[in-house]
């Protein structure tokens, strides 16, 4: 199977501003439950449009799946996740953070997740992309390939 991506938006990157937090909550299972003005914003929906939404929804092709599976079992373990994600845009473009996921206990119960974003530098942008291009090519997964006519 192959997905093509054949929108010009897709190589078009959105900056995330230094002095922005990019914040969501989720349910239990990763649906949308809040969404800051700033994720709004950056990911190219409105933030109506977000809530319920699966936070996969931002998730790039070109993030490796092994990454989003260390990601689930720290928090089902009860732990945080930290790390470098590239987020899909609406409008097919692209987003780089470091993100910082946790879990909310009421009563020492597993309630929701929250997960902050920050931006990240162009060198690290280059050193994840070329990573997570070696994992996908490592595991198998499908790659990214950049094709112009």
């Amino acid at each position: 199977m192959q997905n093509e991506y054949n929108e010009s938006e897709f190589l078009i990157e959105t900056i995330v501003p230094k002095d922005e937090l990019i914040v969501s909550r989720t349910d239990l299972k990763g649906n949308i439950t809040y969404a800051n003005e700033t994720f709004a914003q950056i990911s190219g929906y409105t933030v109506d449009e977000l809530i319920g939404k699966p936070h996969n929804c931002v998730r790039h092709p070109d993030m490796p799946k092994q990454i989003f599976e260390e990601l689930w079992n720290s928090l089902k373990s009860n732990n945080s996740w930290k790390g470098i994600i590239k987020n899909l845009r609406k409008d097919k473009g692209f987003y780089w953070v470091y993100a910082q996921i946790s879990v909310v206990k009421k009563d020492d119960k597993i309630v929701e997740y929250k997960s902050i974003r920050t931006p990240i530098s162009f060198q690290d942008k280059i050193k994840y992309q070329k990573l997570y291009d070696e994992i996908k090519k490592e595991t198998k997964d499908l790659q990214r390939k950049v094709i112009y006519q």
